[in-house]
């Protein structure tokens, strides 16, 4: 276990008030990776590396484009062209240079995603399509790493998290792969207010402070701005989850 440095204790003061040093030491010898670095992802890495998550690491094939800046924070005008890693890298650098960071420009396959959620404590979904998403819900399960999905579209999202032997898994709500809308419409706050709950869920996750959002769907309605739980349970016949063992 890393100490804190004098920094470190300065930086992270207002959080080190709510859940101590040893949640912020937990912070920082933690290692989480975020698929995707677009609209979910931009925010999310950024509040990850703003908490002290001590290792980011961040995977996406795409470079910068105009069309992504209503939403994707960390890329800006000046970084169209770029890869989409690179861009997150800089910005993220110059806010937390104490956070070690890995960027990976490719496209997450089954291979590479099982090295690298075998090595991370648990998995932000930053993704825009179902096939990498039910990917990765499949690995998360069979490793037994955690995974936090979120979801959107227009003004509308919706957050699941998946800690396998406790929670339902991604397929026990969504057994089939829903049609990919391409391009989908959204509003560039709703993967803002998505990704907050996402590392809202993460922190608590590795720090053990707070009840995270076991067993329940979380629907946000930026339309009429509001929330929603839905109770949900495993699937008996959940084809992913249904033969591993209940934790208590």
């Amino acid at each position: 276990m890393m100490e804190l440095t004098p920094s470190e204790l300065e930086r992270y003061d207002r959080q080190i008030r709510l859940f101590g040093v040893d949640g912020q030491l937990k912070l920082k010898n933690s290692k989480v990776l975020v698929v995707g670095v677009g609209g979910l992802g931009c925010p999310s890495s950024l509040y990850l590396t703003a908490a002290g998550v001590g290792n980011l690491i961040l995977v996406d094939s795409e470079d910068v484009e105009l069309s992504n800046l209503n939403r994707q924070i960390l890329h800006w005008s000046d970084d169209l062209g770029t890869p989409k890693v690179l861009s997150a890298f800089k910005k993220l650098r110059g806010l937390n240079p104490e956070v070690n960071i890995e960027v990976i420009k490719t496209r997450a396959d089954e291979e590479l995603l099982k090295t690298l959620i075998d090595e991370v404590d648990l998995v932000v979904d930053g993704l825009d399509n179902w096939d990498t998403r039910f990917l990765i819900n499949r690995i998360c399960v069979e490793l037994g790493k955690p995974y936090i999905h979120a979801g959107i579209m227009g003004l509308y999202g919706q957050l699941l998290v998946v800690f396998p032997g406790v929670t339902p898994c991604l397929q026990c709500l969504i057994p089939k792969k829903p049609p990919e809308v391409r391009p989908f419409p959204v509003l560039g706050t709703t993967p803002g207010v998505m990704a907050c709950l996402q590392v809202t869920e993460a922190v608590k996750l590795i720090t053990g402070y707070g009840q995270p959002a076991f067993n329940k769907l979380v629907v946000y309605d930026g339309y009429s701005m509001s929330f929603t739980e839905l109770k949900v349970s495993k699937k008996p016949d959940c084809p992913i989850c249904s033969k591993v063992g209940t934790k208590t």
